[in-house]
């Protein structure tokens, strides 16, 4: 059986997840990512290696890191998960540029209870001013250590190229008139993107076209908004791919934040 449950409070977005067959496609966010593994081992692809995450593991994803998910065991697992915005989280950890994790994955108690925390206040209704004091608690969990102080830089193609494709979220990507800025045909523009990114030209912008639904549904709680205003071509065609990064439809999870 398949669940996500999706709710929002005091600025974050916390995930109650439960998966047997249900596989993510290969997609990143554009926040932070914590998580905690309840039950089972979550394996996924990350940064190229293959990542596994048994009982009281805390993921660690920082934005835009390339990932997807599954169950290695036909039992399933259930895992939390909770979504910070970079802006926030740099000031929660006292920091000014984006930062990267040293390790994907730690078997760190109080990390893990103070996720697992925040998320518990969240999904049962507690005040704002309580999750943002249990958020704060999660920060006192980390220390220098689990940081890279060099993260990734972006070079100026991919900065130019990003930029480009966030302008132009509601049409249907041209790969001819983006490579053609570049003085590129689009097959080296393909493979100069993904050399930089990780992912082609294609799956980051439908990536991004979903972020940007879900950012529409969230502020206006209508989805057939985000259907017209992110170039979908119906509700159906926008429930397929945003099931492929959040596991539930663009609907479903419009549902659960009206609740």
């Amino acid at each position: 059986m398949e669940r996500f449950i999706y709710k929002k409070s005091a600025g974050i977005t916390a995930l109650s997840a439960s998966l047997t067959d249900f596989k993510y496609k290969m997609h990143c966010h554009e926040e932070y990512a914590l998580g905690v593994t309840l039950r089972g081992i979550q394996k996924y692809e990350l940064d190229g290696s293959q990542q596994a995450s048994h009982e009281n593991g805390v993921m660690l994803f920082h934005p835009e890191q390339n990932h997807d998910g599954w169950s290695q065991e036909k039992t399933g697992i259930d895992y939390v998960m909770i979504y910070i915005h970079p802006e926030l989280f740099l000031e929660l950890i006292q920091k000014k540029d984006i930062v990267r994790f040293s390790t994907p994955i730690v078997y760190h108690a109080g990390l893990g209870q103070s996720i697992l925390n925040l998320t518990k206040a969240i999904f049962n209704d507690m005040p704002d001013a309580l999750c943002s004091e249990l958020l704060l608690g999660i920060a006192g969990n980390f220390s220098d250590d689990m940081f890279l102080t060099k993260g990734k830089i972006d070079s100026m193609f991919t900065k130019r190229a990003k930029e480009m494709m966030h302008g132009h979220l509601d049409h249907v990507l041209r790969l001819d008139e983006l490579s053609n800025q570049f003085g590129m045909s689009k097959f080296q523009f393909i493979r100069s993107f993904k050399a930089n990114m990780g992912i082609s030209p294609y799956q980051y912008y439908l990536n991004c076209k979903v972020e940007r639904a879900k950012q529409l549904i969230e502020d206006s709680r209508d989805v057939y908004m985000a259907v017209t205003q992110c170039g979908f071509t119906d509700l159906a065609h926008l429930n397929r791919h945003f099931k492929n990064v959040y596991g539930t439809t663009a609907y479903d999870y419009m549902s659960h934040l009206e609740r």
